[in-house]
């Protein structure tokens, strides 16, 4: 998998979060984006790391449960249940893409976005 034309690259990633020691937060930034969607792996460490960062920073957060996976179904289960909410709007990626499409309205949807 290489850099397609066009492509933007985060460049720096050392550690869990995506935000620390990268230019993620000035790419975002530099084009206007506010809504970050985040999903990977793992569920309770990488991606929650990078979302209480974004959240930190002030960017309005969707955290995809069906597009993330822990180590084990309990670890898994306890972030999305106790922690995404409290920094982000947890829901299913097909719920975000029919937002991103304009089938449904942000006050359609249960999952707040």
């Amino acid at each position: 998998m290489r850099p397609q034309e066009g492509d933007l690259i985060v460049e720096g990633k050392r550690g869990l979060c995506a935000f620390n020691s990268t230019n993620l937060d000035f790419i975002l930034r530099g084009m206007g984006i506010k809504n970050v969607a985040l999903g990977g792996f793992l569920t309770n460490c990488c991606v929650e790391s990078s979302m209480r960062t974004a959240y930190e920073k002030g960017f309005n957060l969707y955290t995809l449960i069906d597009c993330v996976a822990a180590t084990s179904e309990e670890e898994h289960q306890a972030a999305i249940a106790k922690d995404y909410p409290m920094f982000s709007h947890p829901g299913y990626h097909h719920e975000f893409l029919e937002f991103l499409s304009g089938e449904v309205e942000a006050e359609d949807t249960s999952r707040g976005y």
